[in-house]
C-alpha cells in the first residue's frame, strides 16, 4: 500500500526516503548520497515548473523534450 502524502514537505521527505531505500548502493558510508540529492533537486525543479505553468499542465509535458528545441 502506498503512503499518502498531504503536503509538499511530506512529499519531499517520502521521495528522500524512498530513493535511499530503493538504491542503497547510492548511499555512502557517511550517509550522504550525491546521486539521491541530484534526483531530488531535479524533481523539485520539475515541480516548481509545473506550479508555474498551472495545475492543468501534465508532468509529461515537463519531462518530454519539446520538438521546438
Amino acid at each position: 500500500m502506498a503512503h499518502q502524502v498531504h503536503t509538499y514537505t511530506e512529499l519531499r521527505q517520502q521521495i528522500h526516503d524512498d530513493l535511499r531505500i530503493q538504491h542503497p548502493e547510492w548511499v555512502q558510508p557517511n550517509g550522504e548520497s550525491p546521486m539521491c540529492d541530484s534526483y531530488e533537486a531535479r524533481f523539485i525543479e520539475l515541480l516548481e515548473a509545473l506550479m508555474e505553468r498551472g495545475s492543468n499542465e501534465s508532468m509529461a509535458a515537463l519531462i518530454t523534450p519539446s520538438s521546438r528545441d
